[in-house]
């Protein structure tokens, strides 16, 4: 019979209260999970508890430890992945060697694969011309793919960071909306501006704007142009018709790279059967320099509620 006894994990104030999430989230998660009690008597954490529960929490705790010892935040999708992965089996960004799978430093620390299908998905854009990164909502796709285009631009690899996006989705159309080209498209894009903003912070995404650096326009704006140097995120793909697919696809010029991002199951066209998207995963996913990344449920890093609802989606449509 498992002998219920204490651990004491030694931590300073601030690493305390990092490591137990606002109002002890994160606390009560770990505590859930392993059956434990962990209180903070000062000077740190006492886990009380069997010892199988014991030693999975500690190993939590450390892995947690170990991303605030290097300055970078801790969320809550990073406790519940750690708790969802077996033991030796921690997220990328929990290895003793994590500074090899940094994306870009970004405004709030580092930027990091969360997800074994996260990390395949960041090495098939370092090492592919053109990327189909397919995935539900949260998975991370497009904000990875935004990363590391700003990383590029920042290192200087590559001299503009342009992202497109089909703007027409579900009835509406831009010519409806009021403003100019920026108010009416801005809405569209919201995510990659916000992508942008945590990386580069307001200023910097300001100033690159303004010197022409940082492009977001809508997908009709890519015809007859020829991107040379440029890293290209084509988002909301499944949204493109066959016909816009081949159209930004032959915009890549010398020295450019492109990501093609989008959910398969989420097609806004009136015909879904027409999307470009899915068409060109199975005309060209094969192509040397072509890379396909599949992203699941299981990648996705927003509240748990959001991968169970995928998952109870996914399912529905396997038995339809």
């Amino acid at each position: 019979m498992s002998t219920v006894t204490d651990d004491f994990i030694e931590l300073s104030e601030d690493g305390v209260l990092a490591l137990i999430g606002p109002n002890e989230r994160y606390l009560a998660l770990i505590e859930a999970a392993y059956n434990v009690l962990v209180e903070t008597p000062g000077g740190g954490l006492t886990i009380t508890g069997d010892v199988g529960g014991r030693q999975k929490a500690k190993a939590i705790f450390a892995a947690l430890q170990k991303r605030f010892d290097k300055g970078l935040d801790i969320s809550e999708a990073d406790v519940r992945l750690l708790i969802q992965n077996p033991m030796g089996k921690a997220p990328a960004w929990a290895d003793h060697h994590s500074n090899s799978h940094v994306v870009v430093m970004g405004r709030k620390g580092a930027v990091v694969p969360k997800t074994e299908g996260q990390a395949g998905y960041f090495q098939q854009l370092l090492s592919k011309s053109l990327v189909f990164g397919l995935g539900p909502a949260g998975s991370g796709k497009t904000f990875l793919a935004v990363a590391h285009g700003t990383q590029l631009l920042m290192k200087g690899a590559v001299d503009r960071l342009v992202i497109a996006r089909p703007a027409v989705e579900a009835g509406e159309k831009l010519g409806f909306l009021p403003g100019d080209l920026n108010e009416k498209v801005d809405p569209y894009m919201m995510p990659i501006w916000q992508a942008l903003d945590d990386i580069l912070g307001a200023d910097g995404l300001r100033k690159r704007r303004e010197r022409n650096e940082i492009e977001v326009a809508p997908l009709a704006y890519m015809r007859g142009r020829t991107l040379s140097n440029a890293y290209v995120i084509i988002d909301e793909a499944q949204n493109t018709t066959k016909q816009q697919m081949k159209m930004v696809l032959t915009r890549l010029g010398e020295g450019s790279k492109m990501v093609v991002t989008g959910d398969p199951s989420q097609v806004d066209l009136p015909n879904a059967r027409e999307s470009g998207l899915a068409h060109a995963v199975g005309l060209l996913g094969r192509l040397e320099g072509v890379g396909v990344s599949r992203l699941t449920a299981d990648d996705v890093v927003r509240h748990e509620l959001v991968g169970r609802i995928v998952r109870a989606y996914d399912n529905e449509f396997k038995e339809s």
